[in-house]
This record gives C-alpha cells, structure tokens and sequence, in this order.
C-alpha cells in the first residue's frame, strides 16, 4: 500500500464505506424530514448511563472541549452532565466539577486507543468514539442515533461499534454490544431489522435483512481476533455465531447465493435491478460473515470441527458465485451489465477480504461514479434523495 495511487483507493474505499453506513440511515428518513432540534448531545457516558440534547440557542458559538463530551459555551461556561447525575449543568470554567468530567472522558479515551496519523485524524476519532460512548447504553444497546427515527439499534450498525470498541481497546463496551445482540436474537438465527432500546423488536413490517446476520459474524470474529480475553468472558458469543452462520448456509440457493433480502439500502427487492438475485450489500457480508464463523469455529478445534467444515464449505460456494454473478460486470450492486454502483465494493475488499485487484478497480469506479465537487459522495447511483448533497462519515 506504499504507492500513491492504492493509497487514493483505499481512501476512497474509506470513504465509500463510511457513505455505506450513512445509507442505512439515509434508508429510513421519513416522507417529511422533522426540524433538528439539537446540534448534538452530552453525557456522561459513563455509570450511570445520562445523555442530553443541547439546546440550539445554548450551543450556539460553542464547542466541545477536546477530547471530552463537555461543552464549553461562547461565554466560557461550561455544560454537562455530572458523573452519577441525569441532567446537565452549566459551570464556570473552573468549577472543580468540570475538571472531572474533562478528566473522566480523557481517561475513557486513554484507556485505549486513538487511531490516526494526524492530529485532525486522531481528533475525528476521538469525537466519533466519544459518540458511540453517548449512544451505547448500559445494557449494549448502540443505537444509531438519540434522534426520532433513527434512535433504534440496527444490527449491522451495531456490529460496526462493537468492531470500534474491539480495535480501539474498549474491550468492555464491545462485549456489552456483542452480548445485546445475543440476547435479541431469535432462535432461528435471524435478527428483527432493528430494535428499540430496551430490546424490544420493531414490528413496523421491515422484512428479514440478511446482511446483518453476515456484520454480526463478523464483528464476533473481529472481537475475538481483537480482545481474545475479552471474547473468552462472553459465552453468548458461540451460541450466537452457531445460530447465524447455521442460518445464512442452509438459505444458500443451488447456485450458491443468499436469496434477495433488504441490505442496507432497507429497500424491498422488488425495487431492485434485479429483484430475482441478491444484491452485492447482501452477497458480500454475508460472505464475510460465513468466513469469520468459520475462523471461529476453527479455532474452538474438535469442539467447532463439524461447523467449521459446513461453513467453509457455504463460504467457499458463496464466493464462487460472487465471483461468477458479479465480477463479470464490475461488481455492480445488481448483477447486470451497466448495473447501478454503491458502496457495496468496498465489502469485497480489506479488511473483510483479501485484497483482489479486480475488487480495486470497482472500489475506483465507484469513487469516481459517487464523487461530489466538495469530496464527498453519494451513498449510490440510484439516490432518491437529494443529488447535490454529499454524505460524510
């Protein structure tokens, strides 16, 4: 990855993949999108759990003091919410309370790992894994948003914190992600498309979105890869694995794909290009995910050799059919010749993949498809919504 030119790709793939996850929100706006009330929260993050909206007129001409989720106002105030409180206050500056709560966020962050190479990389970071902190409750419930409609937890959103909190070093937190998953999990193996907070599922007639079920696998693979002592205090983990990966191979077709199901678009296949066949945001993670169940399973030895033999078996049909359906037309998000791009690529290379050279080349295509004058780009070809307004991670 020394060259320049892979260095732009894999930038883009970044970015295409961060317009991927934006997409699944993007999904759910509604009809008439609702005033935004808040500018963005506060809390402490901590325990017990406490988040707030900021007030609009409050926020105004402030920012978040870095590092931390406290506020320091334009008139040198600062906001908050006290360690063991559940609603915020405003100091001065030097009021010894707001010292601990400076102190409690910069220990949370210290305690693992920034990533970044530059102080503006390192400074993202640390605000998005502050986020997650605010949006992770006690029980493991990482919602996507504390906003309306997207304060509900998605399955694949989900995956993707606990994957952040895996790599990062908050060991704690990726486990309470991982065992909320576990705990709302049907038998079946299947997830609900989202979920409240306290875990109840939302029945508002969104069908089964098989991706999830692959980001699941994944994100558990990626755990015990990360925090292997982590993974080993979580017995739910395997349960869980076994129950998904058992799932998405027995509903592989004869041709070796996964039927259509939503993706992360949240879209019925009926609107698809190709509503007879899987999309790559379905075909890819949950290819994804039958590799990591099967490493997992794989490394449990005797006690995971019958599963690791079906999954690697369900992994490898699945990849050839990627490989037969999609890669003859550039790995569009429908197997069709001039078929629309997405950021559906990008799940095809690393690090859910290894690196492919034809995978790199859509990555590219993509990019420069999706691209906006301001850099940013849009979730996909096909976008219904405005396609002038670029999506940022």
């Amino acid at each position: 990855m020394a060259s320049h030119g892979a260095r732009t790709v894999w930038r883009s793939a970044a970015v295409l993949f961060c317009a991927a996850l934006a997409a699944t929100c993007g999904a759910n706006l509604p009809s008439r999108t609702p005033p935004w009330d808040s500018p963005g929260l506060i809390g402490s993050g901590g325990w017990p759990y406490a988040t707030t909206p900021l007030d609009p007129e409050v926020a105004a001409g402030g920012s978040y003091i870095p590092g931390t989720s406290v506020l320091r106002l334009r008139d040198g105030g600062v906001r908050f919410v006290p360690l063991g409180a559940d609603r915020p206050i405003t100091v001065p500056a030097g009021d010894p309370r707001a010292g601990e709560a400076v102190a409690g966020d910069r220990d949370w962050l210290a305690a693992g790992r920034v990533p970044g190479t530059t102080p503006a990389e390192r400074a993202m970071a640390g605000r998005a894994l502050l986020d997650l902190r605010l949006l992770t409750r006690p029980n493991g419930a990482t919602t996507a948003s504390w906003y309306q409609s997207w304060n509900y937890v998605w399955p694949r959103d989900a995956a993707f914190a606990a994957a952040a909190f895996a790599v990062t070093g908050h060991t704690a937190e990726a486990r309470r992600v991982l065992r909320f998953l576990a705990s709302v999990q049907e038998d079946s193996g299947l997830w609900a498309a989202r979920y409240g907070p306290d875990g109840t599922a939302v029945t508002d007639g969104r069908r089964v979105q098989l991706d999830g079920l692959g980001w699941v696998l994944w994100a558990s693979w990626f755990f015990q890869a990360a925090a292997p002592a982590g993974a080993a205090e979580l017995p739910e983990l395997w349960p869980m694995v076994r129950r998904a990966a058992d799932r998405l191979a027995a509903v592989l077709d004869a041709d070796g794909l996964p039927p259509p199901s939503s993706d992360y678009w949240e879209r019925d296949p009926s609107a698809e290009q190709d509503p007879r066949r899987p999309t790559l945001g379905v075909a890819a993670p949950v290819l994804t995910g039958l590799r990591g169940a099967a490493a997992i399973a794989t490394g449990r030895g005797r006690a995971g050799a019958r599963e690791s033999r079906r999954w690697h078996v369900a992994a490898r049909r699945l990849a050839a059919a990627v490989d037969r359906v999609f890669a003859p037309y550039g790995y569009p998000r429908s197997p069709l010749p001039n078929g629309n791009m997405d950021a559906s690529p990008t799940f095809l290379a690393p690090p859910f993949a290894p690196a492919d050279p034809r995978v790199t080349a859509a990555v590219r295509v993509a990019a420069d498809r999706l691209r906006l004058p301001n850099g940013g780009v849009l979730p996909g070809d096909n976008w219904p919504g405005d396609r002038t307004v670029a999506w940022t991670p």
